[in-house]
């Protein structure tokens, strides 16, 4: 039983608890559900599930990486389950996938129980896992990258992420971008009960330092609800909001080395135009998001 909103809950039913406990920074359950299949919960919140899981991850990781001229160096922060990286890794041109994820045991727990999900990417050799926080891996580390995916739960009031949405993480993140390159952040719900929530205030912030953003969202059943996820790249980088069906189908004829689910042109469209509520709620939000002044999801 998920608490989605005040008075508003979602249940599945377990048919197998695979794992339930706790990692050094959250607790962790994997649990086979019906109807959602094998499933990862973080603090109570679904992070994605076998039936679904390739809608959330396919339109984290593939607009951003169409929209890119040519990436070869992608950073990702979070990511346990190994699926971002699987979807960065369906490109021939990339050279390095760096992924750095906070919580070492969830990683583990998720290479051996949700196969599913991550298809053999850990064992990608142009994968370069790194157990860090990621904040502090781009730090202190300058190298650049072509696309940066923020992969990390919702910000939760002493969860292990809400620093990673915040002003001063998207400046540094910024700029730890090659020319050109574009950053993508999961960005919670986005729904006509919820758009405000955490969306609409990462967006501003996220347009504080960037200037322009591409938001988009889908629906993602297991969620609940549409979910939200917000692009942004440095002056002159390409706009994922501007690639038309032609571009986009192109590209992943050209670039990819196996097929997608949900993903393509037409399903692009859907994703970038967004509806009256949600443009409305976008322009109205004032709120920043900074380290000293965080904020945190329901």
């Amino acid at each position: 039983m998920e608490h989605m909103e005040p008075g508003l809950i979602q249940g599945s039913q377990i048919t197998q608890v695979v794992f339930d406990g706790h990692s050094s920074y959250q607790s962790v359950q994997i649990i086979e559900t019906r109807p959602f299949g094998r499933t990862l919960v973080l603090d109570a919140k679904v992070q994605s599930s076998e039936v679904d899981e390739w809608v959330y991850h396919e339109a984290l990781v593939q607009p951003v990486m169409l929209a890119h001229a040519a990436p070869k160096r992608v950073f990702i922060a979070g990511g346990g389950e190994g699926a971002t990286a699987r979807e960065v890794l369906r490109h021939k041109g990339v050279i390095e996938c760096v992924m750095v994820d906070l919580d070492e045991e969830v990683v583990v727990l998720c290479k051996e129980h949700l196969p599913n999900h991550h298809q053999g990417a850990f064992e990608d050799s142009r994968l370069t896992l790194v157990f860090a926080d990621a904040v502090a891996y781009l730090r202190d580390n300058p190298e650049p990258f072509d696309v940066l995916i923020i992969d990390v739960p919702d910000p939760l009031e002493g969860g292990p992420a809400y620093l990673l949405y915040t002003e001063e993480f998207y400046a540094m993140a910024a700029s730890r971008l090659a020319p050109g390159g574009i950053i993508v952040t999961q960005s919670g719900p986005c729904g006509p009960l919820d758009v405000t929530e955490v969306f609409s205030a990462i967006n501003n912030t996220m347009r504080t330092v960037l200037g322009e953003t591409s938001p988009y969202r889908v629906y993602i059943p297991s969620f609940g609800t549409m979910w939200g996820f917000i692009a942004a790249g440095l002056p002159g980088s390409p706009s994922v909001g501007e690639a038309t069906i032609t571009q986009i189908n192109k590209r992943l004829e050209v670039r990819l080395q196996s097929p997608l689910k949900y993903y393509d042109g037409v399903a692009h469209q859907g994703m970038v135009n967004l509806p009256k509520y949600v443009r409305v709620a976008l322009d109205a939000e004032r709120r920043i998001i900074t380290d000293a002044s965080p904020l945190y999801a329901i």
